[in-house]
């Protein structure tokens, strides 16, 4: 893909902390217009790696571009271009919500409508709560007005949806879609699987420090291409077989055993989850070792 049509390039990271490797040989590409979930268990090297695309930290070694920047000498131009919803922030806590997003719009060219945004994030009927008052999950969203106030070409969302309930969840995902929608790319880390299931064109997995695999969530690790288990009960039996054909083999049971009802009993056809891909592609090294990776697990790495 041409640098032209990426908004993220990173190529051979390295971030050390005296003798700890937290980012060790980093490889990533984000296109323009993109949503790329970043998942991997705590100590990965998630977080370091995004504060370093963000201009937060100083790399050791690696490439690193940004909306065609190098986020190291990047200037105020640059900054305007790209939001960032921090892990966690607790500035201006006597401030209200809405004239926080109302400062923050002012240091943009061309932010939006303040009220527009509060509107978005579902913090209308606490618009004149000072920060402070807040609750976790709310205080969470306003994180996010903060980000998107400014209507950037690209946004940071670094455990975004920490705190919300389920159904603050699912608004703010209708959120990211809409600015997916009209052209923001986002890279963002998150937890949950359902969340990254739920809104990325790819998912890339980092385990000590490295891209292990990247994939769309229905290809992660060569997700599509495993075999299903097909479940059922005969003659008071549960019995169990994986299979590249299950609807051949339901067909075949079907025929088999269906009597008034017209069902195969127990019948369950299984594939396997993006969590069950997520934890294998996540286990200590020596158990990695031992596995046979499939084919796009193996193609994956190597990116």
């Amino acid at each position: 893909m041409d640098d032209n049509d990426l908004a993220v390039r990173v190529t051979g990271l390295q971030k050390r902390y005296g003798d700890k490797h937290a980012v060790d040989g980093l490889d990533l590409t984000v296109a323009r217009g993109e949503v790329v979930a970043v998942l991997g268990p705590n100590g990965a090297g998630k977080t370091t790696t995004i504060e370093i695309l963000e201009g937060y930290r100083h790399r050791d070694g690696g490439d690193v571009r940004v909306l065609g920047v190098d986020p190291r000498t990047a200037g105020r131009d640059w900054r305007a271009r790209v939001g960032i919803v921090l892990q966690g922030t607790n500035d201006l806590a006597e401030a209200t919500v809405s004239e926080l997003v109302r400062h923050f719009a002012r240091y943009y060219p061309d932010p939006r409508d303040p009220d527009e945004v509060i509107d978005a994030v579902g913090l209308r009927e606490k618009a004149r709560s000072r920060t402070r008052q807040l609750s976790g999950g709310q205080r969470r969203r306003l994180d996010v007005a903060l980000g998107i106030v400014g209507r950037p070409e690209l946004l940071f969302l670094d455990e975004p949806t920490t705190g919300f309930d389920p159904e603050a969840r699912h608004a703010f995902w209708d959120l990211i879609t809409g600015l997916r929608d009209g052209g923001t790319t986002i890279l963002l880390t998150t937890h949950y699987l359902e969340e990254a299931e739920h809104l990325a064109d790819r998912v890339a997995v980092v385990r000590s420090g490295r891209v292990v695999a990247v994939d769309t969530p229905a290809d992660l690790g060569g997700r599509s291409a495993r075999q299903a288990v097909v479940r059922w009960t005969e003659s008071g039996v549960r019995c169990e077989e994986r299979t590249d054909a299950p609807t051949a083999m339901v067909t075949a049971l079907a025929s088999r055993l269906t009597g008034a009802t017209g069902e195969v009993p127990g019948l369950q056809v299984l594939r396997p989850t993006l969590e069950d891909v997520y934890l294998g592609l996540i286990a200590d090294d020596d158990a990695a070792a031992a596995a046979t990776p499939a084919p796009a697990l193996a193609m994956g790495a190597a990116r």
